[in-house]
């Protein structure tokens, strides 16, 4: 399969089905770095330590690096997302089913961002690339089982495993500087947390845009007629438009949703988001590197619960929690549903 970036901008122009597909795929990607990001940086906000504007864009650089670098090294999770399900051996009605479920995704990720909720890309890709292959004729048939569990453990990992690790790390940084003076403490911990925040933003390109690189390949494996994406090297231009569209879309914010995850659920000192930013970035790099495709949204707050409770269960909004839960848990059947009613709609008129 030839997968050089000039032979892509030929298939583009060639192709008006790619050209949509690689247009929403884009597009989803820009509203993941626009809704999914700012949890990275939501407590290094929230405690002062940053102004808004400065992190949103260090953040937009982290994303960045994450993508480039961690998709170079370890492309587990893309080839996780990229065999999970089967559009069928027509890959003209895969490429029409791929774009409706992007489509879906772009719909459900904007209307949840437009009320604060900061929901998880990563559910949405999956319940849309599952409800679209789904819609193809296949049935349940079209979903790689083997591959599909990893999602599963994915969704146990961010929300046990961040929480533990919140817990812990909150505890430890606790002990370790129980008898510092809180001035000067206070100070390390500001330029602690700023490293914390950065780390986060690396991890979440390191695991976010694996997830969309490996969906914007297999757009590019359709268009070319093969069904998969399996033994093929993933090119390092698109890494870099990637990466780069993430970074752009971290740069215009999401004001609400750092407010919720920052503010609303748990109210943090300065060396609290500091352990709830270095809990989830080394649960996110655990996962990256065994090619689990895990929730950033999942595990950033469920470390700052942890570190929460660290402190006492009553110090968690858990009205806040409840709420966030809930639209996880309708995530995927809420966007598996508009995935699957859309492509049947994309095949009708394109197919």
């Amino acid at each position: 399969m030839d997968v050089s970036f000039a032979y892509f901008c030929q298939q583009i122009f060639s192709s008006p089905t790619l050209f949509i597909t690689v247009v929403l795929t884009l597009g989803v990607i820009f509203v993941n770095g626009w809704t999914d990001a700012p949890n990275a940086i939501a407590t290094c906000i929230t405690t002062r330590c940053m102004r808004p504007r400065p992190a949103i864009l260090m953040s937009a650089a982290f994303n960045f690096i994450g993508v480039l670098i961690m998709t170079k090294i370890n492309a587990s999770v893309a080839s996780t997302i990229s065999n999970m399900v089967d559009f069928g051996s027509d890959t003209n009605t895969a490429l029409v089913a791929l774009s409706a479920a992007l489509f879906s995704i772009v719909v459900y990720s904007t209307a949840a961002s437009y009320f604060g909720i900061p929901t998880s890309e990563s559910h949405s890709l999956i319940a849309g690339l599952t409800g679209a292959a789904i819609a193809t004729g296949q049935g349940l048939s079209a979903v790689n089982g083997s591959e599909w569990i990893k999602v599963v453990y994915g969704l146990v990992l961010s929300l046990i495993l961040g929480f533990a690790m919140g817990y812990i790390v909150c505890k430890f940084v606790a002990f370790i500087c129980r008898n510092a003076d809180r001035r000067k403490a206070g100070i390390v911990f500001r330029y602690a947390q700023i490293g914390g925040a950065a780390a986060m933003s690396f991890m979440h390109g390191a695991q976010d845009g694996q997830k969309f690189i490996g969906v914007l390949f297999l757009g590019i494996a359709f268009s070319n007629g093969e069904t998969s994406v399996s033994g093929v090297l993933i090119p390092v231009w698109l890494m870099i438009l990637c990466s780069i569209v993430m970074g752009v879309g971290t740069s215009v914010g999401g004001e609400k949703i750092i407010r919720s995850v920052g503010m609303d659920m748990v109210k943090l000192e300065k060396y609290q988001g500091f352990s709830a930013d270095v809990a989830a970035s080394l649960c996110l790099l655990c996962s990256s590197v065994f090619g689990i495709p895990v929730s950033t949204t999942h595990t950033k707050t469920s470390a700052i619960m942890g570190v929460g409770a660290s402190r006492r269960l009553s110090a968690i909004n858990f009205s806040v929690v409840r709420d966030m839960m809930l639209t996880w848990i309708f995530t995927f059947p809420g966007c598996g549903l508009i995935s699957f009613l859309m492509a049947k709609i994309f095949l009708s008129v394109f197919g």
